[in-house]
């Protein structure tokens, strides 16, 4: 992985490769390279390792790239080390065919070895070069580009979303998908192909969603898709829902820092339309489970990755207390390889801001095998875990660039609250608690805005003291997963370690850790917990560490036993991790540019993990 871009048609070809992969530099990457079918009929690649701008710097001359059909990406590197000869494109042995994928084909190994004994030589690292090669070899058989990359890839286990040319058909562009997207943005007498409609919004807003075993033969004026077994397939064109000012920073330096402002506005997008303040409930339209089904639920499962897992966490509190459902919180990656006790009593819910997660797709597709019910809780519409849910719910974020999850943590959480509260009032919540709950939500944007205004204050924090080398978040209850990921933003964007804790395990191994160049960070607002986190603060001051305290302006008291205290407004339990989170998130931004950290793509980071 990380990102793919192609065009076909009657435009310049080089101008909209860079700018698409500019597009999605968010995604994060490590080197990034271009190929393109030039007006001489030349096969010409150029790649480099670093960001885009160096591949720019180092271009040939220009006119030898004169051209209507061209591939580009941005790789993040998987099997080789970040490098110009690892990067993509990849050629065959007599440089007909190029190449660009994402993804990780899990037997290349023996695929090179025999495509070694009939004679081809490889160049690079990669397991990518191994499907060059294996595609060349079919195609000197049969002699049809797109036959000749089906059959070839029926060869392959593993997962891609690849893009192939070649100069002896250079009026087509075959693509291909198994598990990682690709998207083909559909315009007039000129066609596009990317992982990503961040690329495609700004040309256009028809795209056709590819599937899985599917692939498709691009010319500037058609589309032919096929599954492997050669099937034809109708196409869908669907229309994208985004404009150009979503991927575009506007007034902000940074797309983190956009994000975190718009947090008023992406939750409130995230109920808005579902509060029914006649029954005093939510509705979520596309949930679809009457009384009677959700009786035979007898356990839900949360099933996601990183920040989603996270909110999984919160959702946990939210939906036990709300609905009194068991709820147990899994990490993706091993939910399939834990033989998880599930059947069809269980509702799996599904969490992925990308809607294209791996780990969170493979757990998905084993619930459905056990016979469970699956729900999908994404960003992104038309995605594959959309697709292959059951059901489920968008949270309507929009576009979110930054790398560290930020907006999409909050919607997420808006939208299990929501849940929480429909399948609480369909089993037992009374509809005076149900009142009480949207009446408490619905004053969340404004609470959100407050905080954004102390932005600068909590900069102020930041460089009061020398940035640490770590940092401990602890919180409690509902609060202990908004110290994971307060820990996890830290760590993400500014490389600084740190860890969340439940503030009672401080006791049982962190505190060795903690002396006056610690900050912790307790996460202690006005709620049935407040004094036992006083007491773990007191704990925390009697070694001299440093202590950031996020409360409420009712307890007043914590300034006389914390460094620096970041007063938020109160709301009911339930939704403090809507507001507790935010004082964590701009944290992290100051700590990172402090040390002059990249905040929208931090190293190593991809922002949709399409690969085991």
């Amino acid at each position: 992985m990380c990102g793919i871009v192609g065009y076909i048609g009657k435009q310049e070809t080089l101008p909209i490769l860079i700018e698409g992969i500019k597009r999605l530099e968010y995604r994060g990457y490590d080197s990034a390279g271009i190929a393109v079918i030039n007006d001489k009929g030349e096969l010409i690649i150029h790649k480099r390792s670093g960001k885009i701008v160096e591949m720019e710097k180092t271009l040939p001359d220009e006119k030898n790239f004169n051209s209507c059909l061209g591939i580009a990406h941005t790789r993040w590197a998987t099997h080789g080390e970040p490098s110009t000869t690892n990067a993509h494109p990849h050629l065959d042995c007599e440089n007909k065919i190029a190449i660009v994928h994402n993804g990780i084909i899990e037997n290349y190994k023996v695929l090179k070895k025999n495509l070694q004994n009939e004679g081809h030589k490889f160049n690079t690292d990669t397991d990518t070069e191994v499907l060059a090669h294996l595609i060349e070899e079919v195609y000197d058989k049969i002699n049809d580009f797109h036959k000749a990359v089906n059959e070839a890839l029926k060869l392959v286990e593993g997962t891609y979303g690849l893009v192939v040319i070649s100069k002896d058909e250079p009026q087509k562009i075959i693509a291909a998908r198994k598990g990682s997207p690709l998207i083909i943005g559909v315009g007039e007498e000129e066609n596009y192909i990317a992982s990503d409609v961040a690329a495609l919004v700004v040309h256009t807003k028809n795209v056709i969603y590819l599937k899985d075993n599917e692939t498709a033969e691009i010319t500037k004026d058609s589309f032919k898709i096929r599954t492997l077994a050669n099937e034809s397939v109708a196409p869908i064109v669907k229309k994208i829902n985004w404009d150009i000012s979503m991927i575009e920073k506007g007034d902000f330096d940074y797309f983190m820092q956009k994000e975190i402002y718009e947090q008023p506005d992406s939750i409130e997008n995230a109920f808005r339309g579902r509060l029914n303040d006649e029954l005093n409930t939510a509705r979520l339209g596309g949930v679809h489970l009457n009384p009677e089904q959700l009786e035979n639920i007898k356990q839900i499962v949360i099933v996601a990755c990183g920040t989603s897992w996270h909110a999984g966490l919160v959702g946990e509190y939210m939906i036990e207390s709300m609905a009194r459902i068991p709820v147990k919180v899994q990490y993706a990656s091993e939910f399939r390889y834990r033989d998880p006790i599930i059947d069809h009593k269980t509702l799996v819910i599904s969490i992925s801001q990308s809607g294209e997660t791996a780990d969170t797709l493979a757990a998905i597709r084993e619930a459905r095998e056990k016979g469970a019910k699956v729900m999908g809780i994404t960003n992104v519409i038309g995605s594959t875990i959309a697709r292959e849910t059951d059901f489920g719910s968008y949270i309507h974020a929009g576009a979110e660039i930054g790398v560290a999850s930020t907006k999409a943590f909050t919607s997420q959480l808006t939208v299990l609250f929501l849940l929480g509260w429909m399948l609480g009032r369909m089993r037992l919540l009374t509809p005076e608690i149900g009142a009480k709950y949207g009446d408490e939500l619905k004053k969340i944007p404004e609470k959100v805005t407050e905080i954004i205004s102390y932005n600068d204050y909590i900069k102020e924090i930041v460089e009061a003291s020398p940035i640490p080398e770590n940092a401990l978040y602890l919180g409690r209850g509902i609060n202990y997963p908004v110290a994971l990921e307060g820990a996890l933003k830290l760590k993400e964007i500014s490389y600084i370690h740190a860890e969340g804790y439940p503030a009672a395990e401080m006791k049982h191994g962190p505190i060795a850790l903690i002396d006056e160049n610690m900050p912790v960070i307790f996460i202690a607002p006005d709620d049935y917990v407040y004094d036992k986190i006083l007491s773990n603060i007191e704990e925390v001051r009697a070694r001299k560490g440093k202590v950031i305290a996020i409360t409420n302006k009712s307890c007043d008291g914590i300034k006389d036993m914390a460094d620096h205290v970041i007063f938020i407004p109160k709301t009911i339990s339930l939704l403090s991790p809507l507001l507790t989170v935010i004082p964590l998130q701009l944290l992290s931004l100051h700590y990172a540019l402090a040390k002059g950290c990249d905040v929208d793509q931090p190293r190593n980071l991809a922002k949709s993990v399409t690969v085991e």
